[in-house]
């Protein structure tokens, strides 16, 4: 077992180490809230409504264009 000095080393290196992977968790929930749009076809997400209008025009032309997206310019 570390005792003293070691141990007060130890506890701020576990402590440093906690608080990063939390901001990391953090980047990755925002990021999926960003994701907002869903492709009826694939399931795929998107950003914004041009980034999946653009998706749906080069991976599904044969497929109907959602009511949504006809709108968009």
């Amino acid at each position: 077992m570390a005792r003293g000095h070691q141990k007060i080393q130890s506890q701020k290196k576990n402590q440093e180490k906690q608080s990063k992977q939390k901001k990391t968790t953090d980047h990755k929930s925002a990021a999926k809230k960003a994701l907002i749009h869903t492709c009826p076809v694939c399931r795929s997400q998107m950003p914004d409504l041009k980034t999946f209008k653009q998706h749906f025009e080069s991976k599904h032309p044969k497929a109907s264009m959602p009511e949504e997206l006809k709108e968009v310019p």
